[in-house]
């Protein structure tokens, strides 16, 4: 065959991409056959090194399974492919073209492959997406844009996104590397097929296997399992990985990064889909993940900003923002309180002489040590940091004798701390406006501070 002439009428870069097939059907070498000048100016002007007919693919390209995919299925099925996708590898976007080409020997399919690659994404590529496609991947952003209940609307897009890949279950599956932990944001499971919830297999071994997808996607933007030779691959770099697939019984997967501003949030899934669909349902997923990336990282900016508005960040109990919000709650009816109810003041005496003397790094640790203390002792209530060291308690269906040998208890580790703390308390049983228990829980602790240094003068300003 004369790879020259039919390479000669090609401006962009192209070569002539060689598919070795069995008998069984398998592939093995994928080799470039040849390639124009522009293609071997490229491997220059990349590789440093001149193009050698025949090499092996991937001593010019990244070694890619999706890649050899879509040869495989140009050169034996007659099937023109397009697809633009990113190497983050490189940091470049690839616009890729393949044509079948007649082959003259009985074992060996031939495609032509013409590509170019931008730093760039280009918006008018991304959106070149067949009618099907583009309309799954819209009814996604809508969907999202137009979300309420946020948790209800992940339900919705991931079955839709079951229903796109013809699977038994789909799922997006949230990642902390931080914590190593995983979380379930939604999932789909086909009616009628007995498979189950991830939630059954998350624990830490668990962790240990989703810890290993990272590597094995390595550079590209997906792996895809669709057969037993795929499945053979993926024993051979992945034992782990493979043995829990193969126990929870999927014969395939298709499997996404979920990534956002370089960071990894997570992965979405499908497993047991309909591989003779595997291009569409990779076009449709490698752009929906894309929205639905960056719809959880927005979702989970939010979350941050909740806390920062709710939590105290030095002592980690709520803060004053936090308290108020629930005092108004409670005012306007919005929240019941179960009584008898009780409202505690407390502080720790002297944080001022610790702040003058050792620094504020030693009074910051010792308001540490106070929050904690509070936490022990009240650990299954809201504690509250209302300013300064002085911290509020709220305790529903108050037990008196138990708020008092709480607060004994409180008193003896913080004697052991060499401090102590003021408390003042008022328990409600009545229609006691929550300002006005706060206003005297708030003094009888002044009259507690003031009876201690009373009784220790010497400890004024300890």
């Amino acid at each position: 065959m004369d790879f020259d002439s039919i390479l000669s009428v090609y401006k962009s870069k192209t070569c002539i991409i060689s598919v070795e097939r069995f008998p069984d059907g398998k592939y093995g070498n994928i080799r470039i056959a040849a390639g124009n000048k522009a293609h071997c100016d490229d491997m220059m002007n990349v590789m440093h090194r001149p193009f050698i007919p025949d090499s092996p693919y991937e001593e010019y390209f990244p070694e890619n399974k999706n890649f050899e995919d879509f040869c495989c299925r140009c050169a034996f099925t007659g099937q023109p492919l397009h697809s633009y996708v990113s190497l983050p590898q490189m940091g470049l976007w690839l616009n890729m073209f393949l044509l079948p080409l007649e082959s003259d020997k009985e074992n060996i399919g031939y495609c032509i492959y013409s590509y170019d690659v931008t730093p760039e994404a280009d918006t008018e590529q991304r959106a070149a997406l067949s009618a099907d496609t583009s309309n799954a991947v819209l009814q996604t952003c809508i969907k999202l844009h137009g979300a309420g209940n946020t948790r209800q609307t992940f339900r919705e897009v991931i079955e839709d996104i079951r229903n796109i890949c013809d699977s038994n279950y789909c799922c997006i599956l949230l990642v902390d590397e931080e914590e190593r932990r995983c979380t379930t944001l939604c999932e789909a499971l086909r009616n009628g097929v007995p498979v189950d919830s991830i939630d059954n297999y998350n624990n830490d071994a668990f962790y240990d296997i989703v810890e290993t997808w990272k590597d094995t996607i390595g550079d590209s933007t997906c792996i895809i399992i669709k057969d037993e030779a795929d499945m053979g691959w993926l024993r051979s770099i992945n034992p782990m990985w493979h043995k829990s697939l193969c126990d929870s019984g999927a014969k395939s997967i298709v499997m996404f990064p979920l990534k956002h501003n370089g960071k990894l949030l997570g992965y979405m899934f499908a497993s047991d889909f309909n591989v003779d669909n595997t291009v569409k349902i990779k076009e449709t997923l490698e752009l929906s993940t894309f929205f639905i990336a960056s719809e959880i990282d927005n979702c989970q900016l939010l979350q941050r900003l909740e806390i920062l508005s709710s939590v105290d960040m030095l002592t980690g109990v709520k803060n004053r923002n936090a308290m108020n919000n629930v005092v108004d709650e409670i005012k306007a009816g919005k929240k019941l309180l179960n009584a008898p109810y009780a409202v505690l003041f407390t502080d720790l005496n002297g944080l001022k002489k610790v702040n003058d003397v050792e620094g504020h790094s030693a009074g910051d640790q010792l308001l540490k040590k106070v929050a904690a203390m509070l936490q022990r002792v009240f650990f299954n209530t809201e504690i509250y940091r209302a300013g300064g060291d002085e911290f509020m308690i709220l305790v529903e269906q108050a037990d008196k004798d138990e708020i008092d040998s709480r607060l004994e208890r409180l008193r003896e580790q913080s004697e052991k701390e060499d401090g102590h703390f003021a408390v003042g308390v008022c328990y409600v049983d009545g229609d006691m406006d929550i300002l006005n228990a706060m206003r005297i829980a708030d003094e009888r602790m002044y009259d507690d501070k003031k009876e201690y240094y009373r009784r220790y003068p010497e400890r004024k300003y300890r």
